[in-house]
């Protein structure tokens, strides 16, 4: 089974050569990292988790460059787990896809079907159901980054989350762990944040969102999003997240990036959040 591209030629270049034009042009851009990659695939692997931003390259690719920038210094993770909301609400509440390949224009990129079936074995929620990753973006914008810096020399588990609640997210966070076991992995947990809210409100609304995944207090987190409203898109991938790097041990998480599409646009009446983060032993 080969997931073709959903979004390609409109989140990000369909030709080959100018989505890596387009992926070089968000590492040296101005709220990018400022310049390409050094990539050391036996890097110290101490990135548990990224957090990264799923809009088109234009408007939140120079800040998900950040966090790519600091994982290609980190390494090639043996296990990816990518985890991304499910926008469109097809499909399966917790959607897994668990066997075949994705295609992006610089390649295809094989489904980790081993950990895949020990994530399904592990879980009474997760189903397998690839209708839910039809269409969707938020996991598939990842991709064309990882192939940057490490070809398709790697394999990953895509995770689509329709019931984005606090429960479903520690369960994931705990399956995943389980299934890894001792092994190196890595979670990304694709979200933007606050979506069409004054560049000073939504500020605001996102410091407390990163101030939570930076103590990696999950809990709070949903406290916070429910109080005041916050309108991020993939709270439970970010809950995923907090909860498989703390049971391996990690104490913090670090911001790399963060900006608003304000910043692209000029327009600050009506923004979405970006931010690009990890979380480190």
């Amino acid at each position: 089974m080969i997931r073709k591209p959903a979004v390609a030629g409109y989140f990000y270049e369909l030709n080959k050569e100018r989505l890596l034009k387009q992926i070089e042009d968000c590492f040296r851009g101005e709220l990018g990292p400022g310049s390409l990659p050094e990539v050391k695939r036996n890097g110290e692997g101490k990135i548990l988790a990224l957090v990264v931003p799923h809009a088109g390259y234009m408007y939140s690719g120079q800040a998900a460059a950040h966090a790519y920038y600091a994982l290609a210094q980190d390494g090639l993770p043996k296990r990816i787990v990518i985890i991304g909301p499910n926008h469109r609400g097809l499909g399966a509440e917790v959607a897994i896809f668990a066997k075949g390949e994705w295609q992006t224009p610089l390649g295809n990129v094989p489904i980790d079907e081993e950990l895949a079936r020990k994530i399904l074995a592990n879980s009474d929620i997760v189903r397998e159901d690839p209708t839910a990753h039809i269409y969707e973006h938020s996991i598939e914008v990842q991709l064309p980054f990882l192939q940057y810096l490490f070809g398709n020399d790697f394999s990953f588990v895509p995770i689509a989350i329709y019931n984005q609640t606090l429960p479903v997210g520690i369960h994931l966070g705990n399956v995943i762990a389980d299934a890894l076991s001792d092994e190196r992995g890595l979670v990304i947990a694709s979200t933007d944040l606050t979506h069409y809210e004054p560049k000073a409100v939504a500020a605001q609304k996102d410091e407390m969102v990163i101030k939570c995944i930076k103590s990696l207090n999950e809990t709070e987190l949903f406290l916070k999003i429910g109080r005041y409203q916050i309108s991020m898109c993939g709270p439970a991938g970010v809950v995923s997240a907090i909860v498989f790097t703390k049971k391996r041990g990690a104490k913090a998480g670090v911001l790399y990036k963060y900006y608003t599409s304000g910043e692209i646009l000029g327009d600050i009446l009506e923004v979405v959040g970006y931010a690009s983060m990890g979380i480190t032993l």
